[in-house]
């Protein structure tokens, strides 16, 4: 991996809820050029940004979060601190459903950090409550509860490898509504208006990244149009995000089973993306969330 180059300094900051990988995703941005200081009281973030534009550190991160007990109440504070100084910053929230997080909690035996005498889900709804204001001024949400340690990875680097400078970088993400809606998605896009190839036994066994499914969704009656005009309206949408500070985009394409129909009308949405005259700049990739699950 190349270490990160930015002409002016970035500054992460990376909370969210206990369990939902914060380790992994600070030992990828060490990988990635990042410096990284782990469980930083957040009092000191003032003094340390300080400190690292002078030492010109290009990319800091900093993890923060509620290990730190009473001192984590004044993360808040701190970044109104930083917001009045005029310090460019970005707001990273891992986040995993309850159940998620109480299985690896469970299966590497530790408590949770607001659990006390009570049980771990106790301590998860202590949490959600405590960090509701911080996910909701995030300008990154990653979902890690369908994502391996090297899913992860790969997240983390697919959005932070290049910094987070001009463009905005857009995730197309195909799920299946019969796993869940990503709690991380911006926006939402059903697909199962379109008729299903999961009913063509030639095409059932395969997914929507092979050319005889991608041919029988994009081709059915309207579709062709109503992607056209969806991606006109993204692109109408991004540069108001760019103002508004917002960076990266992840559109969730749904289906019944996130396997032909959002697969394949996900990748042509990044392609046209891609390939769009939008008047900001732009990256777009398309993951796939549940292929490969049934």
């Amino acid at each position: 991996r190349q270490n990160v180059t930015m002409a002016t300094q970035e500054l992460l900051i990376v909370t969210g809820m206990s369990g939902a990988g914060r380790s992994t995703v600070a030992h990828s941005l060490e990988d990635l050029g990042w410096y990284v200081v782990d469980n930083l009281p957040p009092a000191l973030l003032p003094d340390l940004a300080k400190q690292a534009d002078s030492s010109e550190i290009s990319a800091l991160a900093v993890v923060a979060d509620v290990r730190g007990g009473k001192f984590f109440d004044a993360l808040n504070q701190s970044l109104a601190t930083l917001k009045s100084s005029d310090v460019k910053f970005r707001l990273l929230f891992l986040d995993a459903t309850d159940q998620s997080l109480v299985q690896r909690f469970e299966s590497t035996r530790r408590p949770h950090p607001l659990q006390g005498p009570d049980r771990i889900v106790d301590g998860i709804a202590r949490e959600r409550a405590k960090l509701e204001e911080l996910r909701s001024q995030s300008d990154v949400v990653i979902d890690t509860t369908n994502l391996n340690v090297h899913q992860l990875d790969k997240r983390v680097g697919e959005i932070f490898s290049s910094g987070m400078l001009s463009a905005i970088r857009i995730n197309v993400l195909s799920f299946g509504y019969k796993y869940g809606i990503p709690v991380d998605s911006d926006l939402v896009l059903d697909c199962r208006f379109i008729p299903n190839p999961h009913w063509i036994p030639e095409l059932r066994p395969l997914t929507g990244l092979t050319d005889q499914v991608a041919k029988q969704v994009l081709g059915s009656e309207g579709v062709a149009d109503f992607v056209k005009s969806y991606v006109a309206v993204i692109g109408q949408m991004l540069p108001g995000y760019l103002r508004e500070g917002k960076k990266y985009v992840t559109i969730a394409i749904g289906c019944t089973g996130g396997k032909h129909r959002s697969v394949a009308v996900s990748e042509e949405i990044a392609k046209q993306l891609c390939s769009a005259k939008i008047e900001v700049e732009i990256s777009a990739h398309a993951t796939h969330r549940d292929v490969g699950r049934e």
